[in-house]
């Protein structure tokens, strides 16, 4: 008989380590594993030290929240680790994020923490210890396929839903891998943690670019990348210069506040060119793309993707993490994949993802997605084979 966690065994006879940021979800995930019955441990990782940002609201991983982690595994009874993992994160997320803003992307970073540090180093970690699975506070759901494989899916919290930044997820790490408040509501999360007399019951949610001290990513970026931050100009979309700037890294696309122009209608940050130090403006129709060319894609899917793909595949998908995935096909081209928004979107920006769902809303099955490498707008991409026409 399977328990809670889909596996084979009592709770009492189940190693699991959880994922213990020092927030109200990962706590309540120990804390609801541990009242079952399984055998839980906790591990914390300290991944920076910043000097203020260990005591600044809404940071994680740090100073204050590897306390609260410690009070709370104190509190339900469980032993709980600290392991430094400050190189591993300056390497594969700080540099990577300060990387990208020096090309002219916008980063994510929550999504190469998870994809190199979380999923990762920590899960191997977690194998080590004799753990059958690892488990996180993340707001996504797992459910068992019937070839036993796992599927990742929305969670039930539409507001709360994270899958967005573990799209890079691959099928190994999900089999490993649970998520126990996937299919509660945020509401739900900080009454169990009332009940279980966790103090941090009511703590705020960390920020998003939890590394940062003093608030401004551009203070990083200009330290690790002085080149970024290098003045340039600001031009329209024919190439004339109408301002200057002073570093690439404190724009992107989309963005219409701070440009330092007046004229005598809106602009939008449409493009940035690193290598000419150029912020390319324009109306904001100058905004809208219609195809979008990724790297670096994971497919977690049915099958290999090259296999279902074939002419053209429909599907759903997400170009930031605040809007909702709409109606797209995905391609492979000599340039790679492809994407093509039916009704096009505002502001794609290199460095964001792009997540393939199934479905436009609920509790959508995740079926990867990629980095997005560059987009344009139709007219544009005259050149290229219409992928609307290729899939119809």
């Amino acid at each position: 008989m399977r328990n809670s966690l889909d596996l084979e065994g009592r709770p009492e006879d189940t190693r699991v380590v959880v994922a213990m940021s020092g927030g109200v979800d990962s706590s309540v995930t120990a804390a609801l594993l541990k009242s079952e019955g399984y055998d839980v441990v906790g591990i914390t990782l300290q991944l920076y030290d910043h000097g203020a940002a260990t005591h600044r609201k809404g940071a994680c991983c740090a100073g204050r929240d590897i306390h609260d982690a410690r009070n709370v595994a104190q509190r339900i009874g469980i032993p709980h680790y600290v392991l430094d993992y400050e190189s591993r994160f300056r390497e594969s997320v700080i540099d990577n994020f300060a990387d990208s803003y020096a090309l002219g992307e916008t980063p994510v970073p929550c999504i190469e923490c998870n994809r190199a540090i979380k999923f990762r180093d920590l899960l191997a970690t977690a194998r080590e210890l004799g753990a059958a699975v690892l488990a996180t506070g993340h707001y996504v759901a797992s459910r068992r396929l019937a070839d036993g494989s796992r599927a990742m899916v929305c969670a039930a919290d539409a507001d709360r839903d994270q899958s967005y930044f573990l799209f890079a997820t691959t099928r190994e790490q999900l089999d490993y891998l649970r998520f126990p408040l996937g299919d509660m509501t945020k509401p739900q999360v900080r009454e169990l943690a009332r009940r279980f007399d966790l103090e941090i019951a009511d703590k705020q949610d960390s920020q998003d670019i939890c590394f940062v001290p003093t608030g401004r990513y551009t203070d990083i970026v200009s330290r690790l990348k002085p080149n970024a931050v290098a003045p340039g100009d600001i031009v329209d979309l024919d190439g004339k210069v109408i301002g200057q700037h002073q570093g690439i890294v404190h724009f992107t696309v989309g963005q219409r506040k701070g440009l330092g122009i007046a004229t005598g209608a809106p602009l939008y940050v449409v493009r940035l060119d690193a290598a000419s130090r150029r912020v390319v403006v324009g109306p904001r129709e100058a905004l809208r793309m219609d195809r979008i060319l990724l790297r670096d894609v994971n497919w977690i899917g049915d099958g290999a993707l090259d296999g279902v793909i074939g002419d053209g595949m429909e599907m759903f998908v997400r170009v930031r993490s605040t809007r909702a995935p709409q109606p797209a096909f995905l391609r492979r081209t000599d340039r790679g994949y492809e994407v093509e928004l039916v009704a096009g979107e505002e502001g794609v920006s290199p460095g964001q993802a792009c997540v393939f769902y199934d479905a436009p809303s609920g509790q959508a099955r995740v079926l990867g997605g990629g980095f997005i490498k560059s987009a344009a707008a139709k007219k544009v991409a005259a050149a290229a084979p219409p992928l609307a026409e290729a899939v119809r």
